[in-house]
C-alpha cells in the first residue's frame, strides 16, 4: 500500500513537476512598498495625460465658440452680398447687358466722362462680384471648420472619458494595495506647522501658497482649494502670484524658462519622470508637491527621484 502511494506520488511530481500546491509567499513590506510606488507613478502618468486632454477639450471649445459666433456676421455678410448680386443679374437682366452702357454712349457727357463712368460702374460691379465669391467661400469654410471642431470635441469627450474610468479603476487597485500594507487606503494628512520662508516678489506669494497647502490630500485633476494633483497644486500657487500656467506638467515645462540646478531659486518648478511629475521648489534642496493618490501634499527632498528638469515662471 506504501509503494502504491510513493508510486502515485511521483506520478504526480512527473505530470505537475511539484508535491502539492505551494502556498505564495506573501511579499515584504518593502516589495509591497515598491509595487504601490510603481503604481502611484504610473497613475500619475494617466493623470497628467488626462489634465493634457482636459486642456486640449477647453481649446476646442473656445474655438468651436469663436466659430459659432463667427457664423452669425458671416451669414449677414453673404445675405448682403447675395442682394448685391440680385441687384446685378436684375440690371443685367433688363438692360440686355448693354443698356447703362447704351444711355451713357447716347448721353451729354463728353467722351472722356462716360469712358470714365462706365469704367468706375465696371469696377464696383467686379468688387460686389469678388465680395459675392469671397464671402461665400469664406461662410463656407466657417461651417465646414466648425464641423471639424465639433467632430474633434465629439472624439475628445470620449478619450476623456475613456481615461477618467481608467483612472478610477486603478484609483480602486491602488487604495486596495495601501489598505493590505499599511491598514488603510490613504496617508493620514499633517498640515504644516514650521515656519514659512520670507521671500520677495512674486515667487514669495507662490511659495507662500504651497506651504499653506500641506496636509491637503491628492486628486486627479483638482487644482484646488481643497485638493490638488501635482500640476494643478503648482499653477494654483503661481495663479495666488498672479501668474497663470496651465494644468498639466508637460504644458508647464514648455511654459516656463529652463534653469540648472545650480541655478535654482524659490519658487521655480522641478519636473521629474519624463514630465509626469512637478513640484515647486522652496528652497534648502526641498521641494512641496502633491505626489500621488492616497497621500497629502508635502514638503520633502528635491532628490525623491532624479529631476528631469528645472523651469522658472518669468
Amino acid at each position: 500500500m506504501r509503494l502504491r502511494t510513493l508510486v502515485v506520488a511521483a506520478l504526480a511530481i512527473a505530470i505537475t513537476g511539484s508535491v502539492a500546491p505551494a502556498a505564495h509567499a506573501a511579499p515584504s513590506s518593502s516589495e509591497l512598498t515598491k509595487k504601490i510606488q510603481k503604481a502611484s507613478d504610473q497613475l500619475e502618468d494617466v493623470v497628467e495625460s488626462y489634465n493634457k486632454m482636459t486642456i486640449n477639450l477647453n481649446k476646442t471649445k473656445a474655438d468651436e465658440k469663436k466659430l459659432a459666433e463667427s457664423l452669425g456676421p458671416a451669414r449677414e455678410a453673404l445675405a448682403a452680398a447675395g442682394s448685391q448680386m440680385k441687384v446685378i443679374a436684375a440690371s443685367a437682366y433688363k438692360t440686355g447687358k448693354v443698356g447703362p452702357m447704351s444711355a451713357l454712349l447716347q448721353g451729354n457727357e463728353g467722351l472722356m466722362d462716360r469712358m470714365s463712368i462706365l469704367e468706375q460702374m465696371s469696377r464696383t460691379r467686379q468688387r460686389d462680384i469678388d465680395t459675392y465669391t469671397e464671402t461665400t467661400q469664406t461662410y463656407e469654410q466657417r461651417q465646414a471648420a466648425l464641423k471639424t471642431t465639433q467632430d474633434k470635441q465629439a472624439a475628445e469627450v470620449k478619450e476623456l472619458a475613456a481615461r477618467k474610468k481608467k483612472i478610477e479603476g486603478d484609483l480602486k487597485d491602488l487604495y486596495a494595495m495601501r489598505k493590505e500594507a499599511y491598514g488603510r487606503e490613504t496617508e493620514k494628512p499633517a498640515k504644516y506647522t514650521g515656519s514659512v520662508p520670507s521671500i520677495a516678489g512674486s515667487a514669495g506669494k507662490a511659495v507662500s501658497f504651497a506651504y499653506g497647502a500641506i496636509g491637503l490630500m491628492y486628486e486627479y485633476g483638482s487644482g484646488g482649494p481643497n485638493t490638488y494633483d501635482c500640476s494643478g497644486l503648482t499653477s494654483a500657487a503661481w495663479a495666488a502670484a498672479g501668474k497663470s500656467l496651465p494644468h498639466n506638467a508637460a504644458a508647464q515645462y514648455s511654459a516656463t524658462k529652463r534653469v540648472s540646478r545650480g541655478a535654482l531659486q524659490p519658487g521655480d518648478l522641478v519636473f521629474y519622470r519624463s514630465l509626469g511629475h512637478v513640484g515647486i521648489y522652496v528652497g534648502g534642496g526641498m521641494i512641496i508637491d502633491a505626489s500621488h493618490a492616497g497621500a497629502p501634499v508635502k514638503k520633502r527632498s528635491i532628490d525623491i527621484m532624479p529631476p528631469y528638469g528645472y523651469g522658472r515662471v518669468t
